[in-house]
């Protein structure tokens, strides 16, 4: 085009649709909140396409040079004439007015996309669960009874590299995580000391490895979480190997405060609020705490079947030393005892018997570490991740919601003073004291707003977060029916292979055929 358009000689109206319709947070428009900006003016298909024919875009978007020479094809098309970059150059310096209507009632159509971009979560379970992986593995400072300092290592397998950390770090990480996220969920961390009465249930050592355990789900939570894998907080905790890693966490926080501060779109979170927003909350909530509900039974009875698991091998391990206690037995058969009778050599052979149990015992303990390991912590970490939402629905409503209306109350209260003051003469400095308190708590009660608006955002993107983990249900189906199929087929193994020495032992019947 011979004469280009001018930014300078745009008239007003093409300023203001395009302030309307624009990115936040790019200088340029969408095609789609282009293409649904054609749809408004009417146009015949055949018009609109020779209007997109025209106008240059990159990468999904029209430069604001751009745009406004669509605008002008717009209103030339709109006037009955050809839509050509040729006709435009006659009208450059007067640029024609499209009909698009109000420009304040053109907001909306940049709407669309910014909810699709930035309040849907656009993840997979697979991709969060590849973001990383990290292990916590014990490392005992004192060897003996009990522990009384306790180590970990962990190894993330995102950032290649493996540090140390005690209980300490990760309370004072969870900490600043909390202070960072309050509106996400930040997974609750186990208890540091064991609880009255809780020695008489289980050992010191196995509330550690629980305690180890429960750990190492909540890094892989926060890890594999979409924001905070990506902040320089979980990075820290991760990979920083100096010497004090709280103050380093500290300070950390401390450069970047709260995530409201740093969000880009925060103050703007309402924009992208749906209108029914509450009404959706609510239906989500109610629907996660009746599968957290059921996950929990779930849970309860994974964990009494690998119990049951592991008391079975306890039992074979001791039927097999009964069976070779008995055959241990050298006392004399006494005269009374049949000339025919056989159990002088059936003893001696019962002995044997125990190796063949202690390798059933064996194969049924690996059969509950395997539901222990594959089917029980992965249940575990799935209700970690339940129980964190349900607590951030509570802090939702307790925190930003509540000290809002706090606020609204304190202030209603200084407007009733101010009314008064008005009423009843009062010195001047003390009625502009309270005018002073009444702009600041204006002010507190606009960020507090905000907040709550950035607070339900998020709050969206989490039940989001937990709908995307909901298909780890097949992950634990599937850990669950493997344990069952390999444990199975390995104590059928064992038992066939004892069935043919009870023949030798026992004679043809073996014992199997005959009715007692």
């Amino acid at each position: 085009m011979a004469g280009e358009i001018n930014e300078g000689s745009v008239p007003a109206y093409y300023r203001e649709v395009y302030e309307a319709v624009c990115c936040r947070t790019d200088e340029r428009v969408q095609v789609e909140v282009f293409q649904r900006l054609l749809q408004r003016t009417d146009l015949p298909k055949a018009v609109l396409g020779q209007i997109a024919e025209h106008v240059d875009f990159t990468d999904g978007f029209l430069s604001k040079l751009s745009f406004y020479k669509a605008l002008a094809l717009i209103a030339l098309a709109q006037q009955g004439k050809q839509p050509s970059p040729k006709l435009l150059e006659n009208c450059i310096q007067e640029l024609p007015k499209p009909q698009l209507g109000e420009t304040k009632d053109l907001s909306i159509l940049r709407m669309q996309p910014a909810q699709e971009d930035v309040l849907v979560v656009s993840q997979t379970l697979d991709k969060l669960l590849v973001i990383d992986t990290v292990q916590v593995e014990l490392i005992p400072e004192k060897k003996g009874l009990f522990l009384k300092h306790v180590e970990y290592q962990i190894t993330s397998q995102r950032y290649k590299v493996s540090v140390y950390r005690r209980y300490s770090d990760f309370d004072v990480f969870h900490e600043v995580l909390l202070q960072r996220f309050s509106y996400r969920v930040v997974p609750a961390l186990p208890p540091k000391r064991m609880l009255k009465g809780v020695l008489t249930s289980i050992s010191e050592r196995e509330f550690i490895e629980g305690r180890r355990r429960a750990l190492a789900r909540f890094i892989n939570l926060v890890a594999r979480h979409p924001i905070f894998s990506e902040d320089e907080l979980v990075k820290t905790f991760l990979t920083f190997s100096g010497s004090d890693v709280q103050i380093k966490l500290r300070d950390t926080y401390k450069k970047t405060g709260d995530e409201f501060m740093t969000n880009r779109i925060a103050t703007q979170a309402k924009e992208y609020l749906p209108s029914d927003i509450q009404a959706q909350f609510s239906t989500s909530r109610e629907l996660i705490r009746n599968i957290h509900n059921s996950f929990q039974k779930l849970r309860d009875r994974a964990e009494k079947m690998a119990e049951r698991s592991k008391e079975n091998a306890t039992d074979l391990l001791m039927f097999g030393r009964e069976l070779s206690a008995l055959g241990s037995d050298g006392s004399s058969l006494p005269a009374l005892a049949s000339p025919q009778s056989t159990w002088g050599t059936l003893r001696q052979s019962l002995k044997s018997l125990s190796v063949e149990f202690a390798v059933l015992s064996d194969k049924a303990a690996q059969q509950g570490r395997r539901e222990e390991d594959d089917v029980v912590e992965k249940l575990n970490l799935f209700l970690d991740l339940l129980q964190s939402y349900r607590d951030l629905c509570e802090r939702h409503e307790k925190g930003v919601l509540h000290e809002h209306q706090r606020a609204l109350h304190k202030y209603s209260v200084m407007k009733r003073q101010m009314m008064s003051a008005t009423v009843q003469p009062k010195e001047q400095a003390s009625v502009e004291q309270l005018e002073s308190r009444i702009v600041q708590q204006e002010n507190a009660i606009q960020t507090m707003e905000l907040r709550n608006y950035f607070s339900l955002f998020c709050l969206h993107q989490e039940t989001q977060l937990i709908f995307t983990y909901l298909p780890i249900t097949s992950h634990i189906l599937g850990a669950f029916v493997n344990s069952q199929v390999q444990g199975h087929r390995e104590m059928g193994e064992v038992w066939n292979e004892l069935q043919p020495k009870l023949g030798c032992l026992f004679g043809g019947n073996n014992g199997l055929k005959t009715s007692i």
